[in-house]
Parts: C-alpha cells; structure tokens; sequence
C-alpha cells in the first residue's frame, strides 16, 4: 500500500464506522427511552402505517365502550321508571275490581275515582320528568336513538323509548261492522246459514297476511288474525234485540251461534230467555218486554222460521217465513295500534271503513259506575302489557350492550398487543444494541487515532 499524506483512506474508513456507530446509539437511545421501535417513518414506514390504523383502532373501541355504557345507563333509567308506571298501573287494575264489585256504593265509587285520577296525573308526570342528562326519556320525545358500539361508522344499536304518560297507553280497539257491509251489517232478511257475502281476497292485519276466503264468516276470520301471533287479539261480537215475544203465534227459533231457543217456550215471559241466555254465557237483559243479546265468538244471531202471523222480532223487524239475522262484526284490540290493509273490497266486507285503531287510553279510565270499571280492567291490562313489552325491549338491549362491551375489551386486548409487537421496543434486544454500538463507537475512536498518525510515516522517509 503506497504511503500518501493527501488521502489517508484508513482515516476515511475509520470516520465512516465512527458516524454509524454514533447514528447507532442514538437511534437505540431514542428508542430505549421513549420505549417505541418506531418514533419516525423513517424507523418503518409500513409499521408506522398499520400501528396508526391500529391506534384509531383501539381509541375508537375505548370510546364504544363508553357509548354503550352510556346506553346501558339510559336503559336502566328508563326501565327503573317504567318499574314505578307499572305499579301504579297494578293499584289501578286493583280500584277497577274493587269498583266493580256490587257490594259498592256510588259514593264508594267515586272515592275510588278520586284515587284513579290521582294515579293518572302521576303516571303522566313519571313520564314527563324522567330523564338522562337533560335528554326527556318516556314521553314520547326519544323515540329510536342509536348508540355508536364500534370504532368504525354505523356500527350502532338502536334503542327506542315508548311515551308511558296516561293518554298514550292503554288498548287500543278496531271495531268492524256497518250498515251495507258483510260482517257487522244491521239485521238483513235471509235464512239463518245463508252466505256472508265477504269477498275473498287478502289483507294483512299489522303486516301479518291471511287469505280471506269466500263467504268466511267472523269466527273464521278471527281464528285467522289469532294465528298470525302478532299481538293483535281478534273476537267476534253481535248485539241485537229480541221482542214481541207476545201472546200471539210465536213459532220461530232463536240461534245465538250453536245455541237454539224456541220462541214459543218464551211468550209474555222474557226474564225466563233472558236468564237461558245468561246461562249459555251471554249478555242479556229485559227492557220493557225488548230483550237485548249481546254475544261474543259466535257468527251471528238469527230468527228462524215463523209463519206469516210470526210476530218475534230481530231488532224490531218481524222474523216472518225468510227469517232475520244479524252477522257478528270482528273486535281487534292490541297494546299497538291495528291498521287493516290490502284488497279494497275485502277490507271494506271485513271492516268497514274504519282500517285504522281506536285508542282507548288509561287516561279516559272512569271507574265511577261498574260498566266502567268492567271495561277499566281491559284497558288496563293492555297498558301494562305494553310497558312490560318496553321493558322486555330495554332488558335485551341491556344485556346486548354488555355482551358488546365484553366484546370490544377483547378485541381492544388483542389489537393493543397486536400493535405493541409492531410498534413497542424490545429492551432486552435494544439495551444489547445500544451497548454493542457504544463499544463500536468507543474503538472506532481509538482506530481513528491510530489512523490519523499513519501519514507521519511520510516525516521518517524525509529524514
């Protein structure tokens, strides 16, 4: 090797390994005590790309968390209310039988309206003045919110919130029957077992299909929308009147469904049919000598039979030679409101044209005389069964929001160790790099001494 003094290669050599050792050991410094293997894109560019995803990631799954506790509290504070409406309903179920009962008074009566009146206001004031950080919860203004449960969008549960005040729940009540129609129709002249006239068709009750067949009688029908099994309850119900049961030829039959009662036994006597009627579990009574039936899952109420001197007659119309007959209409009730849609000539045989529920409220509850506090106990019962159904909702979402938290503390778990393996350092493996780095600076230092004198040699040759 020639000996020059302008290049001292060795020296150049010695620099380099000096640099990078240095560059070395501040890297390992830098990594040592900020404890992450990446603190620039220049350390790994891809790895710094993914552990950020990841960042977002786990960030965003803290926050979910906190959302879904936060629709866990809201739940909770709702139900505990819906608690408290449903108690007072209870009370008020209580007032309805004990008001029903003859052994009071219309005095008592009105004592125990005093009580109803008061339970209403307050079931409407639970829901007015329940609520979660200022937000109103049960009266009616929540409606359905969404609680973000994910790091990324539209990862949501929904929750909805019923308004429980004393005008918005209760049974609500769709009536069918009319003048002109097939089912619930007045009184027509035809032989009992004639057809209905209903069209066939289909409709849907509450989004729930069936298949109307021809002539289908109410009791038919009803047995259908029960087996839709969407909470809609459907009954039939006719009333109609039964007189002049008197002293001249009666020889027509009575039919109440499959229940047959000869006129002819009846004459100038009838307390004595109202009393067979209310054995056979229908309502009855005696006006003035004018029998009034009201009967629930039967098809009709019919005079059949008679002569042309027949002098029985169906809602004031003499049941001669032809016979009367009077069809059932169908009762819909639900803790939901009912809506009956489809084919226009079907709806409007079955229906009428009332397609859209009634509600009958617990606030229009009036326990004063005893048909009141009958009629209290079935509205009641709808109200209650529609918190209930609100509570069972709000349970679920309960225990679905805790399964999502334990969830997303599983997935935040693994994708935190996940990103710790990209992105943390290994101080075992970086305290031995640092300290290789420093030994290599240290001797690189000496060998650049050692070099830095190799040009002296030139002096000796000079001599």
């Amino acid at each position: 090797m020639a000996i020059s003094v302008n290049t001292n290669v060795t020296s150049m050599k010695a620099q380099a390994n000096m640099n990078k050792a240095s560059s070395n050991q501040q890297t390992s410094m830098e990594r040592l005590s900020s404890g992450l293997r990446i603190n620039s894109a220049k350390d790994d560019a891809a790895g710094l790309q993914i552990s950020n995803r990841m960042t977002s990631q786990i960030n965003g799954i803290g926050v979910a968390m906190r959302n879904a506790n936060d629709g866990i509290s809201i739940a909770q504070t709702a139900e505990g209310a819906m608690q408290e409406s449903t108690n007072i309903l209870q009370r008020m179920r209580d007032l309805s039988l004990q008001s029903a009962n003859g052994s009071n008074s219309s005095d008592d009566r009105d004592a125990m309206q005093k009580e109803m009146s008061s339970l209403q206001a307050e079931l409407t004031r639970i829901s007015e003045t329940t609520s979660f950080g200022g937000q109103k919860l049960l009266d009616g203004s929540y409606g359905t919110q969404d609680f973000q449960v994910g790091s990324n969008a539209n990862e949501t549960i929904s929750v909805s919130l019923m308004d429980t005040s004393a005008s918005a729940i209760g049974q609500n009540k769709l009536v069918g029957g009319g003048t002109g129609i097939a089912l619930g129709g007045a009184a027509t002249t035809a032989v009992a077992g004639a057809a209905t006239g209903v069209a066939t068709g289909d409709i849907k009750v509450n989004g729930g299909a069936i298949t109307v067949g021809a002539d289908a009688t109410s009791t038919e029908l009803a047995a259908q929308i029960n087996g839709l099994d969407n909470g809609v309850k459907a009954e039939t119900s006719v009333t109609a009147t039964v007189g002049k049961l008197t002293g001249a030829t009666v020889d027509a039959d009575l039919t109440v469904g499959s229940k047959t009662y000869a006129m002819a036994d009846y004459v100038d006597n009838e307390d004595k049919l109202v009393e067979a009627l209310k054995a056979d579990g229908f309502e009855a009574s005696n006006d003035n000598g004018t029998v009034t039936i009201t009967a629930k899952n039967v098809d009709e109420i019919a005079m059949v039979g008679g002569g042309a001197t027949n002098t029985a007659e169906l809602d004031g119309t003499a049941a001669v030679v032809a016979g009367q007959r009077k069809t059932a209409a169908l009762e819909l009730t639900s803790k939901d409101s009912i809506a009956i849609t489809g084919d226009a000539a079907t709806v409007a045989d079955v229906v009428g044209t009332t397609v859209g529920s009634t509600l009958l409220s617990v606030d229009g509850v009036d326990i004063s005389d005893a048909e009141g506090a009958q009629n209290a106990i079935a509205v009641i019962d709808a109200a209650i069964a529609g918190i209930d159904s609100q509570r069972a909702d709000l349970g679920a979402v309960q225990n679905r929001m805790n399964f999502t938290i334990n969830n997303l503390s599983n997935v935040q778990s693994n994708v935190s160790d996940a990103r710790s393996r990209i992105q943390d350092v290994d101080f075992a493996k970086e305290t031995a790099e640092l300290t290789k780095q420093q030994i290599l600076s240290q001797t690189s230092s000496a060998m650049l001494a050692q070099a830095n004198q190799l040009p002296q040699a030139a002096l000796s040759l000079l001599g």
